[in-house]
Order: C-alpha cells, then sequence, then structure tokens
C-alpha cells in the first residue's frame, strides 16, 4: 500500500528525475575506453575540416574607406535606427570635422546640463568655424559674450569670441519641452507662461516656420549659447526632400557633429550629394573648388530675409558672408564634399596638384590646416583651390536632374512645364514617371526625354536659383517671425542689432557701450 501512495506523492517524479540524471552522468564519465576514442577522434575530424574550410576561403575584404559608396545606398531606406544598417561603418565619416579636442570636450559638456534626451546634436557658425581669413594673431577689439567660458572656449575664440550655436534632434518634442521647461524655465520667453506650455510650444516648433525652435542668449557652463530643438523626423525629410532647407542648409557647410544618429548621418549623405549636384547644374564645364563650394553654400542664401531683409527691416547678414565661410573654411568643405566627387561618374578633378594614389588626402589636409589651427592660405591648391571638370552629356546631366531631392525636383519641373509648353496630361505622365517610389518598388532613377531637355537649357542655373530661393523664402520669413515670440521681443532685437552691426563692420551698440564702461572703470 505505500507504494502506489509514493507513486502518487507530489515529489516522486522529481525525485525519479534527479535519480535518473545522476545515473545518467555516471554512466557517461566510465563509458568504456573505446567509445572515448571513437568520439573524441570523429570531434577532431569535425575540428580539422572546419580548420581547413577556414584556409581555403577566401580573405575577408577591408573595410571600405570613406568616400567608398555603394551602387544604390540613395535609395536605401531612411528609416534605420542602428549604425549597422548603414551601408558600411565608415559610411558618412566625411561629416565628422576635426576640431581641437578639449573645445569639443567643453561642447559635450554643454550638452551634458540638458537632461532632456537629445539624440542628435551637432554646434555650427562662427563661434565654431571661423569666417574670416584674418591671421590667428589678429587683435579683436570685440567683447567677449562669454560670462565665465572654459578655457579651451577662449583658446579656440581667440580671434574674437562669438556665440556658439547648436542644434538639438530630438524624438518626441512636447515630452522634450516638457522636461526642458521643469530644468530651465529661464531659457524660453513668456510664452512658458501658457496653459498646457509643453503642448503650446511644440506646437508652435512643429506647425510654423522650418519646425525649430530656438532658445537665444542662454548661458551654460559659463558660455553663451543658442539652441535649436527640431524634431528628428522634421529634420531626416528636409535633408532627403528638401522642404524648407532651413537644416539642410546648415548641414550643406562645415558643421560639429557631437551626437550622432544613423538616420540622420544618411539622410544627411543624400543632402550633401544633392546639393553636390545641384551646384554642378550651376556651374559651366570647368570651375575651382572655390566655386563650388561657394555655390553650394550660397544656397540656403538665396532668399533668406537676413540677407535681403523682411518686413521693410534690412538685412541683418553681411553680403559677402558665403565667400568669408568659403574662404576660411575651404579644407572642411573639401573633406565634405571630395568623398562624393570622387563617387559621381560625370565630374573629376583636373588638376596636377592633386595627390595620385592617396586616399583620405583632403582629410588629412583638412586636420593639418584646420585641427591644427595653421594659415588658411597653407591648404593645397591655394585661396582658390583645384580645378574640377564635369561631363557636359545631356544623359548624365539629366541623371542628376532626375536625382535631384522630390520637393525641389517638382518646383524645378513646373518652372519649366510653361515654358515647353507641356499640356496637363503629358505633364502628369512626367510626374508619375518622376515619383522615386511605386507601390511595391523603388525605381530606378534615371532621367527622361523631360530632365535632357531641362539640363541642356541655358537658363538653368538662373531658374534653379529661383527655385531655391522660392524653398527658402518662405519658411526663413516665417522662422524669423517666430523667433520674436519664442526668443522674446528683447533677446530678437538684440538678435537683429548685432547681426546687423556685424554686416555693416560695425560693433553692435550693445558692445560699444560695454566697451566704454569698462574703459571708465
Amino acid at each position: 500500500m505505500a507504494l502506489p501512495r509514493l507513486a502518487h506523492s507530489p515529489g516522486f517524479r522529481p525525485l525519479v528525475a534527479a535519480n535518473s540524471f545522476v545515473l545518467a552522468q555516471t554512466a557517461y564519465h566510465y563509458r568504456p575506453q573505446y567509445l572515448r576514442r571513437s568520439f573524441v577522434t570523429s570531434q577532431s575530424k569535425r575540428e580539422q575540416e572546419n580548420y581547413n574550410q577556414r584556409q581555403d576561403a577566401p580573405s575577408k575584404p577591408p573595410p571600405p574607406d570613406d568616400s567608398y559608396l555603394p551602387a544604390g545606398w540613395e535609395d536605401s531606406s531612411q528609416n534605420i535606427t542602428t549604425f549597422s544598417q548603414l551601408p558600411h561603418r565608415n559610411f558618412g565619416h566625411n561629416q565628422h570635422i576635426k576640431i581641437n579636442d578639449d573645445f569639443k570636450e567643453s561642447l559635450r559638456q554643454i550638452l551634458w546640463q540638458f537632461r532632456a534626451p537629445i539624440r542628435y546634436a551637432f554646434a555650427y557658425g562662427s563661434g565654431v568655424f571661423s569666417q574670416s581669413t584674418s591671421p590667428k594673431n589678429t587683435i579683436t577689439t570685440d567683447l567677449s559674450p562669454h560670462p565665465n567660458p572654459p578655457k579651451a572656449v577662449l583658446e579656440w575664440q581667440k580671434n574674437g569670441a562669438k556665440i556658439i550655436d547648436f542644434i538639438f534632434g530630438v524624438s518626441h518634442t512636447q515630452h522634450w519641452h516638457s522636461l526642458n521647461l521643469t530644468q530651465h524655465p529661464s531659457h524660453y520667453s513668456g510664452l512658458k507662461h501658457l496653459p498646457w506650455r509643453s503642448a503650446a510650444i511644440s506646437h508652435i516648433q512643429d506647425d510654423f516656420g522650418a519646425g525649430v525652435y530656438f532658445n537665444p542668449y542662454i548661458t551654460v557652463n559659463g558660455t553663451m549659447i543658442k539652441y535649436g530643438v527640431v524634431n528628428l523626423s522634421t529634420l531626416a525629410t528636409d535633408l532627403t526632400d528638401w522642404n524648407t532647407l532651413y537644416l539642410a542648409g546648415r548641414l550643406q557647410k562645415p558643421v560639429k557633429i557631437l551626437r550622432d544618429d544613423p538616420r540622420i548621418r544618411l539622410a544627411n549623405q543624400v543632402n550633401l550629394i544633392s546639393a553636390l549636384r545641384t551646384a554642378l547644374l550651376m556651374l559651366p564645364e570647368r570651375f575651382t573648388e572655390r566655386t563650388l563650394y561657394e555655390r553650394i553654400a550660397g544656397l540656403s542664401y538665396l532668399g533668406d530675409p537676413r540677407m535681403t531683409g523682411v518686413l521693410g527691416v534690412g538685412a541683418a547678414e553681411d553680403p559677402g558672408k558665403v565667400s568669408n565661410i568659403v574662404g576660411a573654411q575651404l579644407p572642411n568643405f573639401r573633406q565634405l564634399y571630395v568623398p562624393l566627387i570622387e563617387n559621381l561618374p560625370n565630374v573629376s578633378f583636373d588638376d596636377p596638384r592633386v595627390p595620385t594614389g592617396l586616399r583620405g588626402w583632403e582629410k588629412e589636409d583638412a586636420i593639418r590646416i584646420m585641427g591644427g589651427r595653421e594659415e588658411v592660405h597653407e591648404v593645397l591648391g591655394g585661396d582658390k583651390g583645384l580645378t574640377l571638370v564635369q561631363d557636359m552629356d545631356p544623359v548624365k546631366r539629366g541623371n542628376m536632374v532626375r536625382r535631384l531631392p522630390k520637393a525641389f525636383r517638382r518646383k524645378l519641373y513646373f518652372s519649366y512645364k510653361k515654358k515647353f509648353g507641356v499640356p496637363g496630361s503629358a505633364f502628369d505622365e512626367v510626374l508619375e514617371a518622376s515619383e522615386d517610389e511605386t507601390a511595391d518598388a523603388v525605381r530606378r532613377r534615371e532621367g527622361g526625354e523631360f530632365e535632357r531637355r531641362i539640363a541642356g537649357e541655358e537658363d538653368l542655373s538662373a531658374i534653379m536659383a529661383k527655385c531655391v530661393q522660392n524653398t527658402v523664402s518662405w519658411p526663413s520669413s516665417t522662422q524669423s517671425i517666430k523667433g520674436i515670440f519664442t526668443g522674446g521681443l528683447g533677446r530678437s532685437w538684440r538678435y537683429y542689432s548685432e547681426k546687423r552691426a556685424k554686416g555693416k563692420g560695425k560693433a553692435a551698440p550693445a558692445a560699444t557701450e560695454n566697451a566704454a564702461k569698462a574703459k571708465s572703470e
């Protein structure tokens, strides 16, 4: 009677299983010798076969260099989430411009003062990259805007201290502003007193202007900064489609990326090669690097109210700003665009000074000049850079027209619709054929008869400039008006006054007054 009760007890089956496991392990360890030899022999054979396979297999190719762009990379999905999904591990390294390590660390420390999560960030403008070709030892009388900056900032900006501009890319706009309003309420204008303030501020950011919310004249770690907040989706779309060219235009010039994001890196590489194609379509057969980079840098300033004025208010920017930027940063422009030039089939260097058989020469030159803060005139090729030549074949230029950013390309097509007298039905077919994607596939972007005809027009440069101006003018104007509310009236007027005074080659009124006070004391 005891055995049936034991068989039905809760602990019977676990006990049997445990005893079986112990017996099996004992049998394995005390197995006969001939079984041991056969097992070891078969295992050794498998290991030897694996080793031979590894020896016979071709060696793994070295990782691609920075300039390598695989076929079809522009058509790859923009919705990537990890760097491993990029075409290769060095993809987009041309976007990372070298600056002084101590200064870079000071910029990164500023980011760490924000608890709200920043997914992508870059610093830009004259506070990061010089916009003057003056020698390093030039004495400037401008007063520093920084209350108590780190030594690295003082050293880097010793030719003239400037406010440092940032752009922060965030995943969720309202959540970010909610956290930042709690931590830094003083950064915001009177909009922080609105009901449901984070929702109101995110609505103003995303639905007006170019989708950026700026907080100017903010002191962080003793350094005066201005930072703009943008949703990552808004940023990625502008980089690939050129909806506004507001942020895409900034990233077409050298910036210092402080926090990277794989989706934005891919989108910005599309933006850079689009800017290169646009400039090439606006240039003759032969030209210099300086001419090319000035054309690229000038795209985002076409139609910008800061260059032309808005609402009857005069222009706030220096008319020679584009030339100054390229003249002082030619090596950095070279690092951005030479890898892309080397991958385009219709443009190449035609200059005996170009290093032959040396990969990455443009990056080494940029590091030598800009990273070491040496004199800019020492750059390879001199002030004008090297000479380039492009193939004016209508088929290749038609392909470039077809591969322009989506929103910008449609503006260009509509501009030529009336000139060519294309009827509505036929033009609808042109637009349908120019779509990059269908419901079930990604189309190969090759120009047709319409694109080749556009590429051969003598007024192409002027029409493209007009399309850029139409793209930039409205978002930039509304963004400037929005800045009055987001930055506050006082800070907005101060920003405009300083920009205008700088553009006229004068000291800002506030700086002049402060300098007089300092001398009297």
